[in-house]
């Protein structure tokens, strides 16, 4: 696809994802915020100090193939009532043996924006093994990388299950990895196993039971409503 039409695509995915924020109410607005104070942000571990931690877009192992623009740390960030509820979440599972795995939470209106320049780059095909292996890169942007982020309003977490013996935990098989583009990854995806539908589900009954909503699309994505503030994102740099 012509460098022209790949930017013209993201205009328009950018447009319609403004407008159909219009059409809710009000398009988010962006936070004049410079530090997470400002926004109302704290590091989870603040609330949960031994939930587990491996923010992706801190490092390499992510569908970019490197660190994304405003994660200058591997911390996870969120508001202040998702971080409380997700200390519960964690509390509640440790109790049954069971543990959180983060991979991303807060993410800053720069990231996002990186992810759909990223997109834009159809010559860059360097994870797609991995991420994407079924989809040519032209169709990512849309339904699965949206211009405008629920992350950055401070409320929404990607996270996975643990299970956890004598203080060692290890993930579940969950029936796909983190950011894996696919309809596997739907939350009820009928081609996974009965063990793997059982983990799914034991995460989303943990998380509901807090206030979380989880995005059908992916199994990971969780987001608890109340704690965002309405019509805002933010660009914090993580650090």
């Amino acid at each position: 696809m012509p460098i022209s039409a790949v930017t013209s695509k993201i205009w328009l995915s950018l447009a319609c994802a403004l407008a159909l924020s219009a059409h809710a109410g009000e398009p988010p607005q962006l936070s004049a915020a410079c530090t997470p104070e400002e926004a109302g942000l704290i590091d989870v571990r603040a609330r949960a100090p031994d939930i587990a931690e491996a923010i992706h877009y801190a490092g390499s192992d992510n569908f970019v193939g490197r660190p994304v623009d405003g994660y200058a740390a591997a911390k996870c960030y969120l508001r202040t009532a998702a971080a409380e509820a997700l200390a519960r979440v964690e509390r509640s599972l440790r109790a049954q043996g069971y543990g959180l795995l983060v991979w991303d939470c807060y993410r800053p209106a720069r990231a996002v924006a990186d992810f759909v320049r990223w997109a834009g780059d159809l010559s860059d095909t360097r994870t797609k093994a991995t991420h994407y292996p079924h989809l040519s890169k032209d169709k990512l942007l849309g339904e699965y990388i949206a211009p405008i982020s629920g992350h950055s309003r401070g409320a929404t977490v990607d996270l996975t299950l643990m299970r956890c013996d004598g203080g060692q935990c290890t993930p579940l098989d969950m029936g796909t990895d983190f950011d894996f583009f696919d309809p596997r990854a739907h939350t009820d995806a009928p081609d996974i196993d009965a063990a793997q539908r059982a983990h799914r589900q034991r995460l989303l009954g943990a998380m509901a039971a807090e206030g979380f909503v989880n995005y059908p699309q992916e199994w990971w994505h969780y987001t608890l409503p109340s704690a965002a503030e309405a019509g805002v994102i933010y660009d914090v740099p993580v650090k």
